[in-house]
């Protein structure tokens, strides 16, 4: 018999311990107000997890996490169509595209991404099948839920004071002209570099995020940190010019998002700060 009720009721957190101290096998189906999803378990560790609406093909999985280039992806598409996603990995492995590791932390980082997410959801209907594993074709994974309960626990509670911090992700930001920390004392990773790539003061933080298919809590904290840094500063982004007439492009340099939902802009101002932290990385 399925278990069913509300999550004002009972919890994301409370759900996971009860799956986990029974060594439950099932399916967690989760309906909320963010959207969406379903968990699947195999004697209380997570193997799987799911986004209605968020694209979890094997090679898009290989894409976010630097594996596979978009032309790749579209590429391997293109010649997998209807191929289930172990057969598309024993193919790229085979071929020497990638390696057996590369999928498996790509599976499990994209798994752990959107449970964590799904750790702020406090409103909807859930619904717990036995026995039941809609994995058929999909790659799974293994997952100790004492960890994943700790971890998202913890970004929980990041997630909540990072919301009073950054409310509004429809702002802008701009580089400090003296930024409150030496710039010798600055480390800044990947992530970090991504995001000051396309600061400017007429692109949100909201389309810095999707250029760069972050998550609204990776987005947050990126940009807190810089902030708490003092690099950067916080601007009311100017409303987007209307469309010239006869639907030309405006003159403005752009770079479309993938699948063309943003336009972003790169700085064309000059970037004394940028050049220093270049510099400075350089010499490293």
């Amino acid at each position: 018999m399925a278990l069913k009720g509300n999550l004002k009721d009972f919890g994301i957190t409370q759900l996971l311990n009860l799956i986990n101290l029974a060594r439950k096998t099932g399916t967690l189906y989760l309906d909320g107000t963010e959207g969406k999803a379903y968990l699947c378990f195999r004697e209380g560790q997570l193997i799987y997890a799911t986004l209605e609406g968020e694209e979890d093909a094997l090679p898009t999985l290989l894409q976010k996490a630097g594996k596979l280039t978009a032309e790749q992806v579209r590429a391997i598409n293109a010649h997998t169509a209807g191929k289930a996603d172990r057969d598309i990995a024993m193919m790229l492995i085979n071929a020497g595209h990638i390696k057996q590791q590369d999928v498996r932390r790509s599976v499990n980082q994209h798994v752990l991404d959107l449970v964590y997410r799904i750790f702020s959801w406090s409103e909807g209907a859930f619904r717990f099948e036995p026995s039941s594993l809609p994995v058929q074709g999909k790659l799974t994974t293994t997952i100790a839920l004492e960890n994943v309960i700790m971890e998202g626990s913890r970004r929980l509670k990041q997630w909540e004071r990072l919301q009073d911090e950054l409310p509004d992700l429809d702002v802008a930001l701009k580089f400090a002209e003296r930024p409150t920390t030496p710039l010798r004392d600055i480390n800044l990773s990947v992530e970090e570099w991504r995001v000051i790539s396309f600061i400017n003061p007429r692109n949100t933080i909201r389309q810095l995020a999707q250029y760069n298919n972050m998550s609204e809590f990776q987005i947050r904290k990126i940009v807190y940190s810089l902030l708490q840094a003092g690099l950067v500063e916080m601007v009311r982004a100017p409303r987007a010019a209307p469309a010239a007439a006869g639907g030309g492009a405006p003159r403005a340099a752009a770079a479309s998002a993938p699948g063309g939902d943003v336009q972003m802009r790169r700085p064309a101002v000059k970037r004394s700060l940028v050049q220093k932290l270049i510099t400075k990385i350089r010499e490293l």
